[in-house]
This record gives C-alpha cells, structure tokens and sequence, in this order.
C-alpha cells in the first residue's frame, strides 16, 4: 500500500482558520467547525496543510476523518460520505452549492439552509459510524 500524502499533523486549527485571508471564509469556517464538533462530539485536528477533520475510521488506505472542510480560496469545501440514502434529497435543499463524489463546495454559507446544512453532516456521520470502513 503507498504511503498516504494527506496525514493527520499537529498543527493548530484556530491557528491555522485564524490565518485565512479572506474575513468571510474565516468567519464561515469558525461556524462549520462549531457545527462539526457540536455534531461529531471531537475536537478538530489538522489533516496535511488545509483540511480540518473531525472523528475518524479506517478505510481501505488509512484512518481517515468522519467529516471535515476545507476554507479555500474559491469555495469553503465539506468532505462528506457518498453514500448516505438522504444525501441526494437534502442536497436538493440546500441551496447554492456545487457537488462533487465527496465533496460538496460553497461559495458561502449565507447561500445555503443552515438547518439542512446539519442534517446533512448529522446523517453522514451516523452514516460513517454505522458502517465505517470501507463502504464510506
């Protein structure tokens, strides 16, 4: 198995969201990270430079996070299972995003319903935890 280039580091989260350019990505990724913990119930820690990963399994190539985000420049990206049965239905919901097999990319969260936002990362962690591994 080759060695995973995107590793869990030691590197601050506040620090790392305090040094995000613009205000309104910072202010945005304060809210997911909040959102996150509250629904995981763990702290956040640093997955390689960008990535702020909540919980973890094991899967096929590693431990990975259950949720995360990244706070890019173009948009604020949420990793997310793929698989989950309400996914489709309340990404509908959501309102303006863009989706990819993962990832699911915002300009900014005034774009989007903040109560389906939390259902969506409510139902893919108790998607992950359920079935974990490989199938997420």
């Amino acid at each position: 198995m080759a060695e995973l280039k995107t590793k869990r580091t030691k590197e601050s989260v506040s620090e790392f969201i305090a040094a995000v350019e613009s205000d309104a990505r910072r202010a945005d990724a304060k809210v997911v990270a909040k959102l996150m913990q509250e629904v995981v119930g763990e702290k956040p820690y640093m997955l390689g430079p960008t990535i702020v990963g909540f919980g973890s399994y094991e899967g096929k190539t590693g431990a990975w996070p259950i949720v995360g985000f990244s706070p890019r420049k173009a948009n604020l990206v949420l990793y997310l299972s793929t698989e989950f049965p309400e996914r489709a239905p309340l990404l509908k919901k959501l309102g303006k995003h863009k989706a990819g097999k993962s990832c699911v990319y915002l300009n900014k969260l005034a774009d989007v319903d903040m109560g389906v936002l939390r259902k969506l990362v409510e139902r893919s962690v108790a998607y992950t935890r359920a079935k974990g591994g490989d199938e997420c």
